[in-house]
């Protein structure tokens, strides 16, 4: 989704923001895989829609999932799951022939085995300490960059596009955002532009945006020739306005007129602030960073950092969805120590890039933006990886879709040996 789309708040919000790791993404990517329907799978498929809860941080009542995320990122989570075995589902209603069934079974077999080994693989680790390779979208903080085709004014393509660029898409507080509009050709090759207007104003799909007047955002031609500007809400007209804003452009190139814009989501007073205080312990195995905050609104919140290893390699994702209460409070990242003992990052390891949000019960926006402490937050102690435990992540909730998978493999072993002639 492109940061120039129009969705409602609550599709929007969720693709936009959010906390947790969802690994009913990785479920579905795997059972999808196999093939199966709700008649040969069974109880597998019904412990697979349990599943969707079971390892994902309870987001607040009445909200789903949400992640702190860039305009146009995909699903979060894929599984390290291997192709279909079976090479699809068998054929409808139960075969009569002995081996005809045995063949049914044993594919069964093979799609209950393989939807167990996936699901203990993509749960090794807990939703809130992932690797960061699974999440390429989220290696860096959302800085959209996107190309625009130029159309004449019958709607004809031509041979021109613009290349927009914005430093940020969260912006909090006294925070600015830098705007960038270049022109090429086809091929690449720069090409001279200008803008005619740029207007910043509360996007035209949001009930009641007449209201607010536009305010004009001046764009300056920069030494490599691209266009640019730097927006600062709370300085331009915007310092008691939250929620969605948009630039939107009239763009002229090689005599054709082309519209365009940049997408924001502004926050006028964050409800928290980092205090840049970093304390770190190892707790069960685990490195745990515990990051100040001075809380001014208790509610839920959702935060996200980048863990890189000692040459600067992003390592994990990590990620806090809880409650907190008004005054000094702390949130706890976790670098789970079985990731760390797979991974072997080369230490100190460094936490950086933190951002996040309160979580609102009503209302549009749905969320309040902190101000992100953007570079390095922290360097760690080194330990030898002795220091962290190589168990995997366990719950309740795991170990009970665990079970239930593992009793569809059972029936399939047991049907099949019913098949098979002694």
């Amino acid at each position: 989704m492109s940061p120039s789309s129009r969705p409602s708040s609550r599709r929007r919000g969720a693709l936009v923001l959010g906390g947790a790791l969802l690994l009913a993404g990785a479920l579905a990517g795997f059972l999808s895989l196999t093939g199966s329907s709700p008649a040969e799978e069974g109880g597998a498929e019904a412990s697979a829609g349990a599943a969707s809860t079971a390892a994902t941080p309870a987001p607040a009542p009445g909200k789903g999932p949400a992640r702190l995320a860039p305009v146009g990122a995909g699903v979060l989570a894929t599984s390290p799951a291997s192709p279909d075995p079976s090479g699809g589902a068998p054929e409808d209603g139960e075969p009569t022939s002995p081996e005809a069934r045995r063949e049914l079974w044993q594919r069964r077999l093979e799609r209950a085995r393989h939807t167990l080994d996936s699901y203990r693989e993509a749960t090794r680790y807990p939703p809130q300490s992932r690797p960061i390779s699974e999440q390429p979208d989220q290696v860096h903080p959302a800085a959209p960059e996107r190309e625009v085709p130029v159309r004449s004014a019958t709607g004809e393509e031509t041979n021109l596009q613009l290349r927009l660029r914005q430093s940020r898409v969260f912006v909090a507080g006294e925070e600015s955002v830098e705007l960038s509009v270049a022109c090429e050709d086809a091929r690449g090759a720069a090409q001279r532009c200008e803008v005619l207007s740029a207007l910043a104003s509360e996007p035209d799909y949001v009930a009641g945006s007449a209201a607010l007047s536009p305010v004009p955002v001046p764009f300056a031609e920069a030494p490599d020739g691209s266009l640019r500007a730097s927006f600062q809400p709370s300085r331009q007209g915007f310092a008691m306005f939250s929620g969605n804003l948009r630039v939107a452009l009239q763009v002229r190139a090689a005599g054709v007129q082309a519209a365009a814009g940049f997408d924001i989501l502004y926050t006028p007073s964050p409800p928290a602030t980092f205090t840049g205080r970093v304390r770190e312990a190892l707790e069960g195995g685990s490195l745990q960073l515990y990051v100040g905050l001075q809380v001014r609104k208790a509610g839920r919140y959702v935060l996200a950092g980048r863990v890189d290893d000692a040459a600067g390699q992003p390592f994990a994702y990590v990620t806090f969805n809880e409650e907190l209460a008004q005054g000094a409070q702390e949130a706890r990242f976790t670098v789970f120590g079985k990731l760390l003992r797979d991974g072997a990052p080369r230490q100190p390891l460094r936490l950086r890039d933190v951002e996040g949000f309160l979580l609102l019960e009503s209302g549009d926006p749905d969320r309040e933006l902190l101000s992100a402490q953007l570079g390095p937050v922290y360097t760690a102690r080194s330990y030898p990886l002795t220091a962290f435990s190589d168990a995997e992540w366990q719950s309740p909730e795991k170990q009970a879709h665990l079970d239930e998978f593992g009793k569809d493999v059972k029936q399939a072993e047991d049907a099949l040996g019913a098949a098979t002639p002694p």
